[in-house]
């Protein structure tokens, strides 16, 4: 709890204070003093857990499986209150498998408890909720904070979990990733959007979102906007003039490379969680009037950063940058980091050396966006879930275009298809993300995550068009045009931060056929629609030609240590979206060899998972993939058992799952028995070794 500290004022300095005065010593209390960089404005909302709640919205788990989203009154103008339902809803099933044959409220969810048992009911929980920024004081910051305190806080054995959003999603990006976790355990919960949250502004209207997702115009919202464009009226006007429909993102488009950041925003999430606390629970002050002493300190609290994907990531960062002694422990699945490559270090499946590792997101993403639609055409790729999202003219003529570049070969489609495959398997990732790559590309996700990286690293303002891109509502010919409603009231619900999203797309001017979405582009070097094959190979090039983003992929780069924190990664195999070559099995390995001995950090390494639970319920995926959430909950509740019992980490392992099988769209419900546990001690066919510098990941 709290000590009293003494600082000498006079000269007279005693051993025990004796012949002393009083008026020679000043006491000094821990006090809870609000920290700078927060914003004046923190709202507070207490939800009753009946009605409204911190984890579903008041939808509970049977809303929450609802396939309607929650109605808006009035779809112009939706409350405050209705886009945090919205938000939460669209984000929580964003991240999970929602289907009861996929293990919703049967296995995990808001309904079942920490033991594995239905026993929540709807699984909605009471408590408070505050919402603020964090800032330099010019409003060009604006990361999202958010601290969420179950009515089940205990302040006498408090506990705080981190839910870094996942992706550029807005600040309950990770409400079902690791929130759900924390509240269920009776923790507060620090949730920030890492300045790269879902922050949209409408240029031609000049219209942006606020904290809380209201719309206002940005001239009226000032420092407060969420995220506005920095232009000046006159620049905006004449940029809208000549490429009107025409958005702008705050990941894209904020000019300050928000990555390099995403850890020290982590870190100011806990230490609003502390002030936050101790604002609530503090003890009134002996010699300061009015103000608290804190009583929630880092020496009683457990901090355990958690959360997936770039979320996961973050909590890393913030691990590897904590000077403070704020984070205890690390949980996250699927992290997506750019790892340090010590000399010699190697990488293993069985006895095959990987050819390819540990490379920055950047990098294999553009890699990707030039082959992915090639390699989705390879006969051996048929029975692909999705396939059908890429559309086979232009895939075929995206083929042509990189045999006359050289940068596969073949003299069919069929065979420069697989050719592609084959290279992207040699550039780090696995046959088991083979089926995985129509869906990436053809939904959008790899060009959405490249140029939106793009931006970010070259801190392009929107004017600029990176290549010649941009982001605009189109019609059914790709044409940019006013839509019929604006997306901008429901952007802070349905929004994801990366379009495509909310009917606002990437738009190629430089397309034989321009300005045009990007899928439907000509590109001028061949004449033919092949998915804007000019722009992805600009957007490549950026690497190599580019001083902004080269210096801007080198300040994310992290150090892989950890201070010998007790951490463990969870990652799927079949990753398509964040490779473990490049992330997760490259981060161990370089953990090992930094930390050595020190190390805390333990490796599970899941078969059968994905990036994307909730592509489990699509035909195809349904039969051949499970649930990495369902192991993320299990290593929370390892590191649990550690910290607070004392129980040894499970060592690192592959655990070895069984799909669902059946057919496609009807795969039977999944068991306990196609998800293994993970093993306190696994059998030595699945144990994952690091000797001398090989990582060794059993075939």
């Amino acid at each position: 709890m709290h000590h009293t500290r003494y600082t000498v004022a006079g000269a007279c300095i005693c051993a025990a204070l004796a012949g002393c005065g009083t008026d020679h010593y000043t006491p000094q209390e821990d006090l809870n003093t609000r920290p700078a960089w927060l914003s004046a404005s923190v709202t507070r909302a207490d939800y009753d857990g009946a009605s409204d709640d911190l984890l579903t919205a008041g939808l509970g788990v049977s809303g929450l499986k609802l396939a309607t989203a929650p109605a808006i009154a009035d779809p112009a103008n939706p409350t405050s209150a209705e886009l945090r339902r919205l938000a939460i809803y669209t984000n929580y099933r964003a991240l999970v498998d929602i289907t009861v044959n996929g293990g919703f409220s049967r296995l995990y969810g808001p309904n079942i408890d920490l033991t594995g048992n239905d026993t929540l009911g709807e699984g909605k929980i009471a408590g408070t909720e505050y919402l603020a920024y964090t800032d330099d004081g010019s409003g060009h910051d604006n990361v999202a904070l958010m601290v969420q305190v179950p009515a089940s806080f205990d302040a006498k054995s408090p506990c705080i979990v981190t839910a870094t959003s996942s992706g550029s999603r807005g600040v309950y990006g990770a409400i079902s990733a690791a929130g759900e976790w924390g509240l269920k355990r009776g923790c507060a919960v620090a949730y920030t959007d890492k300045g790269s949250g879902n922050g949209a502004h409408e240029l031609d209207s000049n219209t942006v979102t606020l904290l809380d997702g209201r719309l206002t115009k940005a001239d009226v919202a000032g420092k407060n906007a969420h995220f506005a464009a920095d232009l000046t009226d006159a620049a905006r006007q004449a940029f809208s003039t000549t490429n009107p429909f025409r958005y702008a993102f705050k990941h894209a488009h904020s000019q300050r490379n928000p990555e390099k950041d995403w850890g020290r925003y982590t870190l100011n999430a806990v230490e609003f969680a502390f002030w936050v606390l101790n604002e609530r629970y503090g003890t009134p002050a002996t010699y300061t009037p009015g103000a608290l002493v804190r009583t929630v300190v880092p020496s009683n609290t457990l901090v355990i950063a958690a959360s997936v994907s770039n979320g996961g990531g973050a909590a890393i960062a913030a691990a590897e940058q904590d000077t403070a002694g704020l984070i205890d422990a690390v949980v996250v699945g699927e992290p997506q980091l750019y790892p340090p490559a010590p000399a010699g270090m190697v990488i293993q499946q069985g006895a095959t050396v990987q050819p390819v590792t540990g490379l920055p997101l950047y990098d294999y993403f553009t890699y990707a966006n030039l082959l992915q639609p090639c390699a989705a055409q390879a006969p051996s790729n048929a029975s692909q879930p999705y396939g059908v999202t890429v559309l086979a003219t232009q895939a075929a003529n995206r083929c042509a275009a990189l045999a006359g570049a050289g940068l596969v070969t073949g003299a069919t489609t069929a065979e420069q298809a697989e050719d592609a495959k084959l290279r992207l398997r040699a550039y780090g990732w696995l046959p088991d993300s083979d089926l995985l790559h129509a869906s990436h590309f053809g939904l959008n996700a790899t060009m959405g995550v490249a140029l939106t990286y793009a931006n970010a690293y070259a801190k392009a303002s929107v004017t600029d068009m990176l290549c010649g891109y941009s982001f605009a509502t189109t019609n059914a010919s790709g044409v940019p045009t006013a839509p019929a409603t604006s997306p901008m009231a429901k952007i802070f619900g349905l929004g994801n931060g990366v379009p495509p999203t909310s009917g606002i797309n990437v738009v190629t001017a430089l397309a034989s056929n321009g300005p045009i979405n990007y899928t439907l582009a000509a590109s001028p070097s061949t004449g033919k629609a092949d998915y804007d094959f000019d722009g992805a190979q600009c957007l490549r090039k950026l690497l190599t030609t580019n001083a902004t983003v080269q210096k801007s992929v080198g300040e994310i780069r992290r150090s892989a240590d950890l201070h010998g924190k007790p951490a463990l990664i969870v990652h799927g195999r079949s990753d398509a979206l964040v490779p473990v070559n490049h992330s997760s099995r490259a981060y161990y390995a370089a953990n090992q060899i930094v930390e050595g001995a020190k190390s805390g950090l333990h490796y599970i390494e899941v078969t059968n998972a994905n990036h994307f639970d909730a592509f489990l319920s699509v035909p195809g995926y349904d039969t051949r993939l499970i649930p990495l959430h369902y192991y993320g909950q299990q290593a929370l509740n390892a590191m649990w058992a550690h910290l607070k019992q004392g129980a040894a980490l499970p060592p690192s392992q592959v655990v070895r799952t069984t799909p669902r099988g059946g057919s496609p769209g009807a795969a039977p419900a999944i068991a306990s028995s196609n998800l293994p546990p993970i093993q306190a001690s696994p059998a030595a066919a699945d144990a994952i070794t690091v000797a001398g510098k090989t990582l060794t990941v059993p075939d």
